[in-house]
């Protein structure tokens, strides 16, 4: 499976293709969405990610929802990992939270 691609990173990408060329319909939708909902830098965003990986229970795709929501509240942590295998306790959610405000 190939690695995931942060919202900001997706956003670098499409800038760097629209200075280049005219975009197709889908890619210049995508672009707009990119821009309006990535909060971070690329830089900011790989470096959050690094550090996220850096927890036993997150893997490089949680890491990236994770950096792409931005998550304030246990309920949204609680939720982006409702599909997993993992069983959070209140401690792994609080050092989630304080990883992601540390990066705001």
């Amino acid at each position: 499976m190939p690695d995931p691609v942060s919202l900001a990173r997706v956003r670098d990408l499409l800038t760097e293709e629209a200075a280049r060329r005219t975009l197709p319909r889908e890619a210049g939708l995508a672009h707009q969405h990119a821009e309006q909902f990535a909060r971070l830098t690329s830089a900011a965003t790989d470096k959050l990610i690094e550090e996220l990986r850096t927890l036993p229970f997150v893997d490089a795709v949680l890491a990236v929802k994770i950096a792409d929501c931005m998550p304030e509240y246990p309920e949204e942590i609680r939720l982006l990992f409702s599909k997993e295998r993992v069983a959070l306790d209140e401690e792994q959610v609080t050092r989630l939270l304080e990883i992601v405000a540390h990066h705001r």
